[in-house]
């Protein structure tokens, strides 16, 4: 019972930081040039911060999500030395635990470096006559890169999850609450 609410939980914390990241895309700041008569210069006006909040709570979300599959899954008994010996599921949880870290150390990234690029703004002014400033912004679809990561962190973390199960306690997902969320 507690693995199948753990499993839901952390299935609902990467789905909110997946759907986040994708607001975050589509929320990310733009910035038009305005002139000032009054002391004869040009510069850049930003609109709204929203998409840098969004970026940082899923990067946080997903680290909640992070900590506590691993914590529950693949630390309490599981050892990795232990894992090749077993063959089979601990071979499977160890490979898949190291694919999970590196695509979620990847996600967290990305999600942090977009947020913080978003939250920059640059000073610049030109005096008439010259070329407009440069208005620096994010690209399109940084932060669609890391939802995309953040949905593969989550695949593989409830892979992980799974396979650590089986390992650990001899885990059967065809009689069980969860094997219906496993048997994709």
């Amino acid at each position: 019972m507690a693995s199948t609410l753990l499993f839901k939980v952390v299935f609902v914390l990467d789905f909110i930081a997946f759907a986040l990241a994708l607001q975050a895309e589509q929320m990310r700041s733009t910035a038009k040039v305005v002139t000032d008569l009054e002391f004869k210069y040009n510069y850049c006006v930003y609109d709204s911060e929203i998409a840098t909040s969004l970026g940082i709570t899923a990067t946080v979300l997903l680290l909640v999500s992070q900590v506590l599959t691993m914590r529950w899954a693949c630390l309490f008994s599981f050892c990795f030395r232990k894992a090749l010996k077993h063959g089979g599921c601990g071979a499977c949880a160890l490979i898949l635990s190291i694919i999970c870290w590196i695509t979620f150390l990847a996600a967290e990234g990305c999600l942090l470096v977009d947020s913080v690029r978003n939250a920059q703004h640059t000073k610049y002014r030109t005096i008439f006559g010259q070329d407009a400033p440069y208005c620096q912004t994010l690209r399109k679809g940084v932060f669609e890169a890391g939802a995309a990561l953040t949905l593969l962190t989550s695949l593989f973390s409830k892979m992980n999850y799974v396979c650590c199960f089986k390992h650990q306690e001899g885990f059967d997902t065809e009689n069980t609450e969860l094997g219906s969320y496993t048997s994709i």
